[in-house]
């Protein structure tokens, strides 16, 4: 049965969903996202795992972002979360956005991290991404901010091969619907300025990059990059899939998962 919990960390109330019991799998959401994109990875893998899907602060049920709220905050409050279920190390799975903080989390609590499983991810989208993406991308998004509240459109360009599921149309529109500005412009300034270069060849947990085959946001020299700089990374390529390959392909997703994770137990 799927509970929902929350911690407070710092005085923010920070939402997350827990299902399923065995070794832990702590996943991480990509920006204009919530705990709720996870849910075909919920409902598949509980038999083997515990799940907890969170949303992190200005997503979802949690609390508002604060004021200059940075990415090792996020680090920091995604501990006091994982710290708090008294599971021990988790396997990580961040998603785009989730994947730069799941490396930033490594970063400053590598004793909480068992694996990791980078999805469609950067480091950072100035350590991914040539100096002219990164400035169209935060041009983009300034656009997409100056927009009248009934105008305001948080849906990110490329995010699937073809067109969205329809199985989990219902589910995006949803998931819109809440994006609150304020988060939403902290997440893509952040990408932008961000560069986790240095970090990859420090890290030395079990990791699997997991890329959608058709992925133009993070496209599959993005993944080689992260292949060639992580000592021992895996790579396992999702055919027919975007930068949402957990929604795209999720029969597929969820046997890398559980293979990786059952193999690094």
């Amino acid at each position: 049965m799927q509970v929902m919990s929350t911690v407070q960390v710092n005085g923010l109330d920070v939402a997350y969903d827990r299902v399923g019991e065995g070794p832990p799998v702590v996943f991480l959401h990509g920006a204009a996202d919530d705990a709720r994109t996870w849910r075909p990875q919920l409902d598949a893998l509980a038999d083997a795992f515990t799940l907890v899907a969170w949303d992190e602060p200005g997503a979802g049920r949690s609390s508002d972002l604060p004021p200059s709220f940075g990415l090792a905050d996020y680090a920091h409050c995604l501990a006091a979360v994982v710290a708090s279920l008294r599971l021990g190390p988790a396997h990580i799975v961040g998603l785009s956005w989730g994947g730069t903080l799941a490396l930033e989390f490594y970063r400053h609590h590598a004793d909480l991290v068992s694996t990791l499983i980078l999805v469609d991810t950067y480091a950072g989208w100035k350590g991914s991404l040539p100096a002219e993406e990164v400035r169209a991308r935060v041009e983009g998004t300034r656009r997409m901010l100056a927009a009248p509240p009934h105008a305001f459109d948080p849906t990110l360009p490329g995010l699937f091969a073809g067109a969205p599921p329809a199985a989990y149309a219902p589910l995006l529109e949803a998931m819109a619907t809440g994006v609150r500005p304020r988060t939403l412009r902290t997440q893509l300034s952040l990408m932008a300025e961000t560069d986790q270069r240095p970090l990859l060849p420090t890290v030395a947990v079990p990791t699997l990059l997991l890329w959608g085959e058709q992925d133009v946001r993070s496209p599959l020299t993005v993944a080689r990059q992260f292949h060639d700089a992580i000592p021992g990374a895996e790579l396992v390529v999702i055919p027919d899939a975007g930068h949402m390959s957990n929604l795209e392909q999720p029969e597929e997703f969820n046997r890398a998962v559980r293979d990786f994770c059952q193999a690094h137990a």
